[in-house]
């Protein structure tokens, strides 16, 4: 499969099979971000939280191109979903789209949608193409990720890095041995001064003190997660 990162912390998961995922897909207002919401043909959208730089464009990109949108319960209800499809679950559950096995994760941040109340923040496992990737969303460092987390023998982990509204590196790179990724790709950093970090000196480190390959991916860019990576 291939996941090509488009800034901040919007990832397409594109399938050999299996079908098109798009994660928080902050498009508009993203300078990292080069494309429009018109360039992406999802078929399933998952948001982490209500926060604009994650939440983004989601509603116009579903409603352009019949794409089911996912996100927790509480979020949906605060939205504008009229004449989408959407699947509103909540943590520790899940549901099969396609090839695709999605569960609902734990993450220590919080969400609204223009001042309301939108519910907990999550992050996502997706089983795909016999590879299990977790795409954090906003999160401090937590516990479960070694107690529970790891248990998923997790191939590819999207984790934040950037501080301030998230971990930074050095609970990233805890987060990573905790988890046992096999790769670990950097997300939300750089994208605006509060959050700025030295990705290399991350990957150093990372790949020093843990058993896990850092993947530094620029906005744009993709990498094929196949056998190589077992």
């Amino acid at each position: 499969m291939k996941i090509i990162y488009e800034g901040h912390s919007c990832f397409q998961i594109l399938g050999n099979w299996g079908p098109r995922i798009l994660l928080d897909p902050f498009i508009s207002g993203n300078p990292f971000c080069e494309k429009s919401p018109q360039d992406f043909k999802p078929e399933l959208i998952l948001v982490s939280h209500g926060h604009s730089d994650h939440l983004g464009d989601a509603l116009e990109i579903a409603k352009a191109n019949g794409a089911t949108l996912a996100a927790s319960v509480d979020l949906l209800q605060v939205l504008d979903i009229s004449g989408l499809k959407t699947i509103g679950f909540n943590m520790g559950g899940g549901f099969e789209f396609k090839e695709a096995k999605i569960h609902m994760m734990p993450a220590s941040h919080g969400s609204n949608v223009n001042g309301a109340y939108a519910g907990l923040a999550c992050g996502y496992m997706i089983h795909l193409e016999d590879k299990n990737l977790y795409f954090a969303g906003d999160t401090a460092i937590f516990g479960d990720m070694e107690k529970v987390l790891s248990r998923y023998e997790i191939d590819c982990a999207m984790l934040p890095i950037g501080g301030f509204y998230t971990m930074g590196p050095k609970d990233a790179i805890t987060a990573a041995k905790w988890l046992k990724a096999k790769t670990v790709i950097p997300m939300h950093y750089n994208t605006f001064p509060v959050i700025k970090q030295d990705v290399w000196e991350f990957k150093e480190e990372l790949e020093e003190k843990t058993s896990s390959k850092c993947l530094v991916l620029g906005p744009g860019q993709d990498t094929e997660l196949g056998d190589s990576e077992s």
